[in-house]
């Protein structure tokens, strides 16, 4: 049985996989573990990624959301990751970064971002709801924007390596109103990764929040083919 391993994008932790946890343990899949990443560069976070897949015996299936998907893609050529599913996510190529592939599709989420005097990266609270995750209810939004895990720029404009997405089947959920990742910017890298499954999620940003059962439904499909 794979173990399904969660990271995590900027913005939060986590804990932002919560209701896909639950939906996939209330499904039957137990092996389920995720990774808290520090967002100080996109070295350290794979680092991180790599060091929890290594701790696992067996094959794993890591599931990326929004800068997770740049993490998996860097992180996921170990023997033992059997695919990639990317959740609104980034899947840059060699030698991009999460600003290169931005620019060619500008997303107006990102007018909302700005960095501290410490280069950390913020959304502007009274803009992450709609920025961020205009579908979940208010109270919701508010947690996510007091608790947000700011990112260093650096993890920006850090280029990939070896994308995994190479050389592991990969999978692809595009959120059709996000404010963060274009959509179209979206679907242009799933169809360059030639994923075996893309779906589309009418959902802002934050699907693994506002649509954790379609979102479980897709890692679910992926799990099915790497268990053979």
């Amino acid at each position: 049985m794979a173990t399904v391993l969660f990271v995590h994008g900027f913005w939060g932790g986590a804990a932002h996989w919560a209701k896909v946890i639950v939906e996939l343990d209330r499904r039957g899949h137990r092996s389920q573990r995720a990774v808290e990443n520090p967002l100080t560069s996109l070295a350290d976070d794979a680092a991180r990624t790599q060091q929890m897949i290594n701790q696992v015996d067996g094959p794993v299936l890591l599931v990326g959301h929004s800068y997770g998907g740049a993490v998996i893609t860097e992180a996921g050529n170990l023997p033992n990751v059997a695919g990639l599913v990317y959740i609104a996510a980034f899947a840059p190529d060699t030698g991009e970064s999460l600003a290169t592939i931005g620019e060619a599709y500008p997303a107006p989420g990102g007018a909302n971002v700005a960095p501290d005097s410490d280069g950390h990266l913020w959304i502007a609270p009274d803009k992450f709801h709609e920025s961020f995750c205009q579908d979940l209810p208010a109270d919701e939004a508010l947690v996510m924007a007091v608790t947000q895990k700011a990112p260093l720029g650096a993890a920006f404009v850090a280029p990939v390596t070896e994308p995994a997405w190479k050389h592991k089947p990969s999978w692809y959920q595009v959120s059709t109103e996000d404010r963060m990742i274009h959509p179209d910017n979206q679907r242009r890298m799933a169809a360059r990764m030639a994923a075996r499954k893309t779906i589309e999620v009418a959902s802002g940003h934050a699907s693994l929040a506002s649509q954790p059962v379609a979102v479980a439904d897709l890692i679910e499909s992926a799990l099915r083919a790497v268990e053979g």
